[in-house]
């Protein structure tokens, strides 16, 4: 377990948060998968090729691979140690309050589409985890959407009705296992959660049995579309394809206006054990308060299968890990450290004496119309296709869109790829003013950070960073724990905004379309694809 604790809040002189590190994900700790798989080093020809190892790209590689197809996965990092990674691992078709919006910006069967598409999902997931016996800590559980505020229910209650009206189990209640009282809260029976890392690694090495091939270290750096297709990588090698699945979270092309139709947030996440008789038995989430989604899974704080792996269904001494997730903010915030301090606060008022031992956070993509983009990737595409926009249920969607991609690529139908379709133009009326907040959002960021006043280098602690002038020029400068100053450009290497600091996980940020990258500028999180420049301070 990491030695990193994210403890109380703790004050420096002058009232500043002090400057510290997340402990990690507990899905990446305790299943750290083999050894890495070498990076593409030579040409390659197939039938696909599916660029990111999330669980949208190796779902859709997985799916492909049964049809008959030779498809080889490219990816950056490791496989499913990005925001799959990183999530909070619920599989759900109750996405907050999302069905009575359906049903009034589009229409009552767009929502039913909806329904069916993620159910279809997950049961599929389900029947896969027991076709390749997978431990992967399944459990079947009730999702709920609740509301603290009297002044809510009307809108909890027209979210049950038209999520029924949907096709969902779906039932509108005033009684929770959570430790205080609600409102109100919809309910949809019949939901699941796992371990998304044992998933995803059982499903890449199936794949790899069947022919598939996946290269991490993978940087891609172009697409040339044509018949093949080509998409080049840092390393110089070549993957020649009929077809191409941007599966990157955050499309690393844009050809079709879909930065203008994104935009990122990051939540953060804190996690430690509690006594199974704690356990509020179900996954919960609020929109009040920030957002606040609890729920628990079972505690084997170790890898493998040893002796302190964990016994029964309720892992380690009959304890079960407490998942809390909350605190959206545009990415490259200042003030992160503060955020995991209310979130670890709100933790222990309702769960007494529970030991955050874990903290880490992710990062979701937005939609300006709610729904996922996953389908063609432009209006003339005819073999490259994208999967983006989830809005925090990447799980439940990125399976989805496995299947929704693999119809199209094979030829086949499928119900709902209209309402999935990145070219839709009915909902672009109704989407405008979100459209344009989001842009106001990111010009405001491009103009207003080059106008903002710079702190003195001096002025920056040790682990802490900002950015700083030098005449004309901004550099993003962070000072490591023994005083030694990194200097690198501080314009991201996407589109040109400037990144900010995140002080709790030591990562550079951009607020625009939310590239990160490390403390020596390497890129952990696209868009962008190419590292910060070094400095000279």
């Amino acid at each position: 377990m990491s030695e990193h604790r994210h403890e109380g809040a703790q004050e420096q002189p002058g009232g500043r948060h002090e400057q510290r590190r997340v402990s990690g994900s507990y899905w990446v700790e305790t299943a750290p998968g083999p050894p890495a798989r070498p990076p593409l080093a030579e040409d390659l020809d197939v039938d696909v090729v599916v660029i990111g190892a999330g669980v949208a790209g190796l779902s859709t590689a997985y799916e492909l691979t049964r049809a008959g197809l030779g498809v080889a996965v490219l990816e950056a990092r490791r496989v499913a140690a990005g925001v799959t990674g990183h999530t909070t691992a619920k599989l759900t078709a109750l996405h907050t309050l999302i069905y009575d919006k359906l049903r009034r910006t589009r229409d009552v069967e767009a929502a039913r589409l909806y329904a069916r598409s993620q159910s279809e999902a997950i049961e599929h997931a389900e029947a896969l985890v027991d076709e390749l016996d997978i431990e992967c800590e399944w459990e079947s559980r009730s999702a709920y959407t609740y509301v603290r505020d009297p002044g809510r229910v009307a809108e909890l209650r027209a979210e049950a009705e038209a999520a029924r009206e949907a096709g969902l189990p779906a039932s509108f209640v005033t009684e929770t296992g959570l430790p205080f009282p609600v409102a109100g809260a919809v309910r949809v029976a019949g939901q699941a959660q796992f371990h998304p890392r044992k998933y995803l690694l059982a499903l890449t090495a199936d794949l790899l049995e069947r022919g598939g091939r996946v290269y991490e270290g993978t940087v891609v750096r172009g697409l040339t579309e044509g018949e093949p297709c080509r998409v080049t990588t840092a390393t110089g090698a070549t993957v020649r394809a009929r077809s191409v699945v941007v599966a990157t979270h955050y499309p690393i092309f844009d050809r079709a206006l879909l930065f203008a139709r994104l935009s990122p947030r990051r939540e953060l996440v804190v996690a430690g054990p509690i006594e199974a008789g704690r356990d509020p038995g179900g996954m919960y989430i609020t929109p009040e308060e920030g957002t606040r989604s609890v729920r628990t899974a079972p505690y084997r704080p170790y890898a493998g299968d040893g002796p302190n792996s964990g016994d029964g269904p309720d892992g380690a001494d009959g304890l079960r890990l407490l998942v809390v997730t909350g605190e959206h903010f545009t990415p490259g915030s200042a003030d992160t450290p503060a955020r995991f301090d209310r979130l670890a606060a709100w933790a222990r008022e309702h769960f007494p004496g529970v030991d955050l031992v874990h903290s880490w956070a992710t990062q979701d993509i937005d939609p300006t119309d709610t729904v996922p983009m996953v389908g063609p990737l432009h209006a003339g595409a005819r073999h490259t296709y994208v999967a983006t926009g989830f809005g925090g249920w990447g799980l439940s969607g990125g399976m989805m869109a496995g299947r929704l991609l693999t119809a199209l690529i094979t030829g086949r139908d499928c119900a709902w790829r209209e309402l999935y379709d990145p070219r839709r133009v009915r909902t672009a009326v109704r989407e405008a003013p979100t459209f344009l907040r989001t842009q106001a959002e990111v010009a405001r960021h491009f103009v207003g950070d080059r106008l903002r006043p710079a702190p003195p280098v001096e002025a920056i602690p040790p682990g802490g960073g900002a950015v700083v002038r030098d005449g004309a020029d901004r550099y993003a400068v962070h000072r490591d724990d023994e005083g030694n100053l990194h200097a690198l450009s501080a314009r991201c290497t996407h589109l040109g905004c400037l990144v900010s600091f995140n002080s709790a996980e030591r990562a550079w940020e951009c607020p625009c379309h939310g590239s990160r990258f490390d403390t020596d500028g390497q890129v952990i999180q696209g868009p962008a694809t190419k590292p910060l420049e070094p400095r000279t301070w």
